[in-house]
């Protein structure tokens, strides 16, 4: 058991201890905040990966993606009939709608859709907070690289089975020596 009134000692003393310290107020408009690397802002769309698969949208728990497609012919040479695919008309996220989960980001199985840490887009009507295809568009050029891989880590499964079918080593790995 400790001595009586020892926690609001230690309490007190960290508070004075704070008090003490200058603050580091930054002006934010005049001065950008040094965002974290990977950081969440806003959805941004590569609009030639989407196959208007609609998974996303289906897996949105606020409902706020718009997706409207036609279907289009594609001839193809040599090919008993032609072929038809998705062409993407409209792609509508409703941030006003968005929690920022990225359960869409993680359901696209083609890539079109990533976090860009792009936050300075607020509006003074809810309204204007439906974006389409060309302003999320826009935004996928301030979408970050992805980090490098850890050269003393595990290769990708993609790409050892690539290796595999090639007949090669697994990538990543020194030889093995013949026994």
């Amino acid at each position: 058991m400790g001595v009586p009134g020892e926690g609001l000692a230690k309490g007190l003393a960290v508070t004075l201890k704070t008090m003490t310290r200058r603050s580091h107020t930054h002006q934010y408009p005049d001065q950008a905040p040094d965002l974290p690397p990977r950081s969440r802002g806003v959805i941004a769309l590569l609009a030639e990966n989407c196959t208007v698969c609609m998974l996303c949208a289906r897996e949105c728990p606020d409902w706020c993606i718009y997706i409207d497609s036609h279907k289009e012919e594609v001839v193809v040479p040599g090919a008993a009939r032609a072929r038809q695919r998705n062409v993407l008309d409209r792609f509508d996220i409703d941030f006003s709608l968005c929690m920022y989960c990225g359960i869409c980001i993680e359901a696209c199985p083609f890539d079109a859709l990533y976090w860009s840490p792009e936050f300075e887009y607020a509006e003074y009507d809810i309204k204007n907070l439906l974006h389409d295809k060309d302003q999320l568009g826009e935004w996928m050029a301030t979408v970050p690289p992805p980090p490098a891989h850890d050269p003393n880590g595990e290769p990708a499964k993609e790409e050892t089975a690539a290796a595999k079918r090639a007949g090669g080593e697994s990538p990543g790995r020194a030889p093995r020596a013949p026994r």
